[in-house]
């Protein structure tokens, strides 16, 4: 049994005017995935030169459904283009060293690609999915492969252009780019398995956009946690997961207020006495999900005033969680000063859920979910 060669794949669907097509889509799905995955991950820095802006209150929203939402339609649109091009896998080295370095170097490129490409969709699912099978950190390492697929992808469009630019150039059956084994019609026409790829992408991106978009719920086969949940809005961990159902629902609760020395204890009875604000706010997390809630508490300004803290600071939040990487993050100054920032108590009118964060949460306009503390107990302000 020998290995095959270039000249056993005879198809004229695995051309260059069918890969340049569907790699131009895969390429504008991977800019979108790029962009705003830089962007959710600026927005979970605890250090921003920048400050992560509160307006408007839906922006991280958008950025992380289009995120989760871009990757899902490069799936199909990575899996046609490898078919289109899987032959040239097989094809004979050239003569000559330097004509062979130079291919050696291409393909490894191309490897290094395909090999991050694969990565960052395969983890980028299972993280929507929350579903970890591995052992390290997968913000940090989907954050660093992000920048060696794209520069990856900048590399190989740089050396494929000139071909990339004559097959967009001519009509999508023109031959001239084909290889010359490619001669034989395929099963369907280069036409029918681009119309076939592109509702492939819609169909992948119509089943999980439910996560993102209400409307599309119904049909939204694939949307993880789009709905479920304690007054319509979904959780990721449950107070149970989290190991606070006990604290939590404990009379001994306190919220502690701090700043420079001074601290003031509140109960809840406390909190709940206190001036009431109600904000319409949606969450939104980094697995795509995302939901419009109303949500009614005491402004976190209003609470920063009790210590008497001057605008301007960084804010610690403290869950009574007493494990995880989001335990305790910053919210920024501008976060903390924004009215629209709330310790909230209620949700949609009723008292929150434990799984929701009771006693009381936080919840900042446009702010990852994952830092949307629940379960808070001590605000720490800083110096």
């Amino acid at each position: 049994m020998r290995a095959p060669t270039d000249t056993d794949f005879s198809s004229r669907l695995r051309s260059a005017a069918v890969t340049a097509r569907v790699g131009l889509w895969l390429g504008i799905c991977f800019a979108v995935a790029f962009v705003t995955g830089l962007i959710s991950h600026y927005a979970q820095v605890p250090d921003q030169p920048v400050p992560f802006p509160t307006s408007p209150s839906w922006g991280y929203r958008v950025t992380q459904g289009l995120h989760v939402m871009a990757g899902t339609a490069a799936v199909p649109l990575l899996l046609v283009k490898l078919w289109t091009v899987y032959p040239r896998l097989f094809k004979r080295p050239p003569r000559g060293l330097r004509r062979l370095a130079v291919e050696a170097a291409e393909r490894a490129s191309i490897g290094v690609l395909v090999a991050a490409a694969v990565f960052q969709l395969a983890s980028g699912l299972a993280n929507s999915a929350q579903w970890y099978p591995w052992a390290f950190s997968f913000r940090a390492t989907h954050y660093a492969v992000a920048w060696i697929a794209i520069g990856a992808l900048v590399l190989h469009v740089a050396v494929k252009l000139p071909v990339i630019r004559r097959a967009l150039a001519a009509d999508v059956d023109a031959t001239g780019e084909d290889r010359p084994a490619a001669t034989e019609p395929g099963a369907l026409s280069r036409r029918g398995l681009l119309r076939t790829t592109w509702l492939a992408a819609g169909v992948a991106v119509l089943a999980t956009a439910g996560g993102t978009v209400p409307l599309l719920r119904r049909v939204s086969v694939l949307g993880v946690r789009s709905g479920d949940g304690p007054a319509g809005v979904p959780i990721n961990k449950s107070a149970r997961a989290a190991g606070v159902t006990a604290t939590a629902t404990s009379p001994s609760y306190r919220l502690t207020v701090a700043y420079a020395g001074r601290e003031v204890s509140l109960s809840r009875d406390d909190l709940a006495a206190m001036p009431q604000a109600t904000e319409s706010l949606p969450i939104a997390c980094v697995e795509g999900w995302s939901a419009g809630a109303t949500w009614t508490g005491v402004r976190v300004r209003d609470l920063l005033d009790l210590v008497g803290a001057p605008p301007g600071h960084d804010v610690r939040v403290v869950s009574l969680q007493e494990s995880g990487p989001f335990r305790q993050p910053v919210l920024q100054s501008n976060f903390a000063d924004d009215e629209r920032s709330l310790l909230a108590l209620q949700l949609h009118g009723e008292t929150l859920a434990i799984d929701h964060g009771y006693p009381c949460r936080l919840i900042a306009p446009d702010r990852p979910g994952v830092l949307q503390t629940k379960w808070v107990h001590r605000l720490e302000v800083e110096a």
